[in-house]
């Protein structure tokens, strides 16, 4: 790789996070926080992934949480996954899946449970819960 390709790269990585840091300012206070908390990591690794100074990337894994937790909109969406891929083309398989996840789920954040029992339980309450709460709706 020329240093022309790793600055063109540098530049690709800056861009989208650009966008994100402009999208977290954009959005209420400690949205940095439950982003953190959303892809349980620590704020100082937010901080790192959209700060365009810094060559850590965002993985691409974190992407539909970042979509979910700041609330991104579908052009939003559009001009950071341009960006993304064009930062990491090899990520191109991978972000079509993201591109195309089901916006009709809802992901819960648990807290760790001592006993695999009791998480079990409160997993079939919350889709128990979840399941008559949408039938419900449905019949409207």
């Amino acid at each position: 790789m020329s240093a022309t390709d790793e600055a063109s790269d540098g530049d690709a990585v800056a861009h989208y996070k650009r966008l994100l840091k402009a999208a977290l300012e954009r959005r209420p206070s400690g949205t940095r926080q439950k982003l953190a908390e959303a892809i349980g990591t620590h704020k100082s690794f937010i901080s790192q992934v959209t700060n365009p100074a810094y060559r850590v990337p965002l993985p691409a894994q974190h992407i539909p949480t970042v979509f979910r937790v700041c609330h991104f909109g579908p052009e939003e969406k559009d001009a950071f996954l341009a960006a993304y891929r064009a930062a990491h083309p090899g990520q191109a398989g991978t972000l079509g899946e993201f591109a195309r996840a089901d916006d009709d789920t809802l992901t819960i954040a648990l807290p760790p449970f001592a006993d695999p029992q009791t998480r079990r339980d409160v997993e079939e309450l919350i889709r128990d819960f979840a399941e008559r709460i949408i039938a419900l709706a449905q019949k409207k």
